[in-house]
């Protein structure tokens, strides 16, 4: 059975190091997001598989807490990255980390789908891993 104590520390972000796309990260997640402690052998696999281009506009659906979308603003340099979760603290813990990695280009938004995401916005690549 957990107590306060256990729950409080729950609670706690947890601080990881990655290497996507061939950049460093730093990325903040908390117990209850997907794969809190690691990048998962999915997310690894088709980020593998990923071809974007600089000035690419992307959507990251279900970002959790940021790290295909985090990457893609890294490498879309002169792009932009979406990123919606339906999860709102996933939302908090992604845009934290587009700041934590000193990213304008990449913001994440609440959304079921495609509902909060402004219409005028097209989108050179959908990409998930849900």
């Amino acid at each position: 059975m957990f107590d306060r104590k256990d729950i409080i520390n729950l609670k706690k972000d947890i601080e990881i190091v990655v290497n996507l796309l061939d950049n460093e990260l730093t990325l903040h997640t908390r117990w209850g997001i997907f794969s809190p402690r690691s990048i998962d052998e999915g997310t690894l696999l088709l980020m593998k598989h990923v071809e974007v281009g600089v000035n690419d506009v992307c959507l990251d659906l279900g970002c959790g807490y940021g790290p295909v979308g985090i990457a893609l603003a890294k490498h879309c340099t002169k792009g932009q990255v979406h990123m919606i979760d339906k999860d709102f603290v996933a939302v908090e813990l992604a845009n934290n980390n587009a700041k934590l990695n000193n990213l304008s280009n990449a913001k994440a938004y609440f959304s079921d789908a495609f509902l909060q995401v402004p219409n005028e916005v097209k989108f050179d690549q959908v990409i998930s891993n849900l």
